[in-house]
């Protein structure tokens, strides 16, 4: 069964305007019977306006009428004229013009360079290209491997900086609650290992001179 608009209201009318059963509208409408009984007896949707399915594009009067001379007849909807507008635009795929498309290898070099913690599938969506091409150049098997190179994907002109930052950034948050999870912490910054680890004197430091300490003659001695 299609999906309708405004069940109640639609339920509403049909108890008002039909002959149909209680079980048919219920089906018709996504309503249990005792709902649809409730709604005949003023005890259920009483500030409901009725709303006509046969107006609004969900019912033919055709099929109105065989179920209203048949009561084991199932009413079947029509697909609702709004029902496109009420379905969710998928957003289109990104377009990448022909002669940008050679650029892609760089740019998937670049992100896997300097961003590993960018997902595949977050890289394929900001450049508009397939998992497996970005195997491909991970695993250095893609046709043009000995050509390609790190490329910033802004100035090949695959994707804006604000696409970048907030990929970057959705990569790091995510990498960073993981790390968290494993109870993995990165240093803050670079430490340096001191001196007397490595065995290595800068230059410009000389060893201290030995002092020797004078000795003295023994005054027990005659």
């Amino acid at each position: 069964m299609t999906d309708i608009l405004m069940p109640k209201a639609t339920a509403v009318w049909l108890v008002d305007n039909t002959s149909l059963t209680f079980e048919q509208i219920a089906d018709f409408c996504g309503l249990h019977p005792l709902e649809v009984r409730g709604i005949a007896d003023g005890e259920v949707a009483r500030d409901i306006r009725g709303a006509d399915p046969i107006a609004n594009g969900q019912l033919s009067r055709e099929e109105l009428d065989l179920a209203e001379k048949n009561a084991a007849h199932k009413l079947v909807a029509l697909k609702s004229r709004h029902a496109e507008y009420l379905k969710p635009q998928k957003k289109a795929p990104r377009y990448t013009p022909v002669s940008r498309r050679q650029d892609r290898p760089d740019a998937i070099a670049w992100f896997l360079r300097n961003h590993p913690e960018v997902a595949d599938s977050q890289l394929a969506r900001i450049l508009g290209t397939t998992k497996a091409t970005i195997d491909q150049v991970r695993n250095r098997t893609h046709w043009n491997s000995a050509n390609i190179k790190p490329v910033d994907p802004v100035t090949l002109g695959l994707s804006t900086q604000i696409e970048l930052d907030a990929v970057v950034r959705k990569a790091a948050d995510k990498k960073a609650k993981d790390d968290a999870r494993r109870g993995i912490v990165e240093p803050e910054g670079a430490t340096l290992i001191p001196a007397s680890q490595t065995g290595v004197i800068e230059e410009d430091e000389e060893p201290e001179a030995r002092v020797e300490e004078p000795e003295y003659e023994d005054d027990t001695e005659d």
